[in-house]
C-alpha cells in the first residue's frame, strides 16, 4: 500500500518540499519519527550539527520506536545482576527490599560503526535508542535512582552492540513458610520479564549462567545467611502471548542464635524456676504460690512479645509457638502440681485426725464395756429369763419382717464397704511423694521433650 505525501528536507534551518512521491506506509512512518526524533534532540540538546560525529551519523534515520531487525528475528538480550544489598526482609508484608544494578546487551545492526572502539552516550540521551521494556513482576513499589543524576548508562560497540545498565531499589514479595519459624529456610525469587515484546520479538537469556549474579556470596543481612542460588530461564503465559522470563532463585537461611538468646533461654529459664516449688514445703503457701503465679504470668508476656513480629492473621503454627507452648504446659503443670500436693496434704490430715478420734473412743468404749456386762449379767432373774423366752416366742411370728430389715442392712453396708475400699485406693498415703516424685518426672520429661523438639525442626 502506498500513499502520496510531500516530502520534506531539514537544510540549514529551511525547510523544502519536494515533488510528490509515492513511497510505503512503513517508510513514511519511519520518516515521520525519524524527523520528529531529531526535532527533539535540537530542542532538547541543542544544534545537532554540535554533536559528536559519530553519534550524529549513528543516529541519523535511527527509530527507537521499531525494535532491531523488525519483522525478523528476535532480538536476543543478555541479563546480569549485581545484588549491592538487600535491606529488609519483612515476614509480616512477605516482602523484601533490595538494591540492584541491573545490565542489559543487545545488538542493534543499526548503530554499526567503523572500528574497535565503542561509545558512552550520556543517559540523558536513553530516549533516543530503542530499549528492552524488562520489568520486575513481583514488584511492589520500586524507583530508580537519580542522584546526582539518573544512574543509566548507555555505551555501544563498533559491532552495534549495546550495553544498558541502571541502579534499581524495588520491594519484591516473596511467599514465605513460616512453620519452621526461627529455624526456618525461604526461597525468594528475581523475575525478569518483557512488558509487550513476546518469544517472537525478544528473547532472555543469562550473559554467563550462574556467574551472572554477583554480590550474593558477600552480604551481609541481620538474621539471614545466603545459603545458595541459582538462575533459571523460563516463559511468562499470559493469555496475550508467551513472554521471556529469567529467575533468580536464592535461599536464606534464618540465623537461629538471635531467638535461642532473646525467647528460648529465657522461656527455659522461667521452666527450671517453677520446678524450685518442688523443693519449698508444702505448709509455705504463700511461698510456692508466688512462684506458680509468677511463672505463669511471666510465660504469658514472653509469648505475646514473640508473636508481636509475626502476622497476627497467619494459618502457620510455628515451631516457636509449639516450644513456647511446651514450656507454659510445664510451668502451669508445676502450679498445677501444688495444688493437688497441698489438697492430698489436706484430706491426708482430716482422715489422720479422724481415725485418732475413732482410735480414742474405741479406747474408752473397751474399758467401759465389761463392768456393765458382768453387772447386768448378774442381776438378771428367773423371771427375766421367763420374759425374755416369751420376747423369743412373739419374735418368731415376725422373723420375715425381721430379716428383710437385715437384709437390707447387709446391702447397705456392703455398698458403704465397696465404696471406703474405692477411697482408699485412690487416696494418697504420703502427700510428700508428689513432690519427690515431681522432682524427676518434670526434669526428665522437659529433656526428652527438648531432645525431640530440636531434632524434628533441625533435621526433618
Amino acid at each position: 500500500m502506498c500513499v502520496c505525501v510531500c516530502v520534506c528536507v531539514f537544510t540549514q534551518g529551511l525547510v523544502h518540499c519536494s515533488e510528490m512521491l509515492h513511497i510505503p506506509v512503513l517508510t513514511f512512518v519511519t520518516l515521520s519519527l525519524a524527523l520528529l526524533s531529531r526535532q527533539t534532540l535540537g530542542a532538547q540538546y541543542g544544534d545537532w550539527d554540535e554533536l559528536q560525529p559519530t553519534i550524529q551519523k549513528l543516529m541519523k534515520g535511527y527509530n527507537r520506536y521499531l525494535r532491531p531487525d523488525f519483522n525478523g528475528s528476535p532480538v536476543e538480550i543478555g541479563m546480569s545482576l549485581d545484588i549491592a544489598s538487600i535491606d529488609a526482609i519483612s515476614e509480616i508484608n512477605m516482602d523484601y527490599t533490595a538494591t540492584i544494578f541491573l545490565r542489559q546487551r543487545w545488538r542493534d545492526s543499526r548503530l554499526v560503526f567503523p572500528g574497535n572502539e565503542s561509545v558512552s552516550v550520556d543517559g540523558r540521551l536513553v530516549s533516543l535508542l530503542w530499549i528492552p521494556d524488562t520489568f520486575i513482576p513481583d514488584s511492589k513499589r520500586s524507583f530508580l535512582h537519580d542522584v546526582t543524576v539518573e544512574n543509566r548508562l548507555i555505551r555501544i560497540f563498533s559491532n552495534g552492540s549495546v550495553l544498558y545498565a541502571l541502579r534499581i531499589t524495588a520491594t519484591i514479595a516473596c511467599n514465605m513458610d513460616l512453620t519452621k519459624y526461627p529455624m526456618d529456610r525461604q526461597v525468594c525469587t528475581l523475575q525478569l520479564e518483557s512488558w509487550g515484546y513476546n518469544l517472537q520479538d525478544v528473547v532472555f537469556y543469562w550473559a554467563r549462567g550462574n556467574d551472572s549474579v554477583r554480590g550474593l556470596d558477600t552480604l551481609r543481612l541481620a538474621q539471614y545467611s545466603v545459603e545458595s542460588y541459582y538462575t533459571s530461564v523460563t516463559q511468562a503465559v499470559y493469555e496475550t502471548g508467551l513472554y521471556p522470563k529469567l529467575v533468580l532463585h536464592f535461599a536464606l537461611r534464618r540465623n537461629v542464635l538471635f531467638f535461642i538468646l532473646e525467647t528460648y533461654v529465657p522461656s527455659i529459664l522461667l521452666v527450671v524456676l517453677s520446678w524450685v516449688s518442688f523443693w519449698i514445703s508444702q505448709s509455705s503457701v504463700p511461698a510456692r504460690t508466688c512462684i506458680g503465679v509468677t511463672t505463669v504470668l511471666t510465660m504469658t508476656t514472653l509469648m505475646m512479645g514473640a508473636r508481636t513480629s509475626l502476622p497476627n492473621a497467619n494459618c502457620f503454627i510455628k515451631a516457636i509457638d509449639v516450644y513456647l507452648g511446651i514450656c507454659f504446659s510445664f510451668v502451669f503443670g508445676a502450679l498445677l502440681e501444688y495444688a493437688i500436693a497441698h489438697f492430698c496434704s489436706v484430706q491426708h490430715q482430716t482422715i489422720a485426725d479422724l481415725q485418732r478420734d475413732l482410735r480414742k473412743e474405741e479406747a474408752e468404749g473397751n474399758g467401759a464395756r465389761p463392768a456393765l456386762s458382768s453387772t447386768h449379767s448378774s442381776q438378771l432373774m428367773p423371771s427375766d429369763h421367763a420374759q425374755q423366752e416369751e420376747a423369743g416366742q412373739s419374735a418368731d411370728g415376725e422373723g420375715g419382717a425381721v430379716g428383710g430389715a437385715q437384709g437390707k442392712g447387709r446391702g447397705l453396708g456392703s455398698v458403704r464397704e465397696a465404696l471406703r475400699k474405692a477411697a482408699a485406693a485412690f487416696s494418697v498415703q504420703n502427700p510428700h511423694n508428689i513432690d519427690r516424685h515431681a522432682r524427676t518426672i518434670f526434669p526428665l520429661s522437659f529433656l526428652i521433650i527438648n531432645i525431640l523438639y530440636w531434632l524434628y525442626y533441625l533435621f526433618l
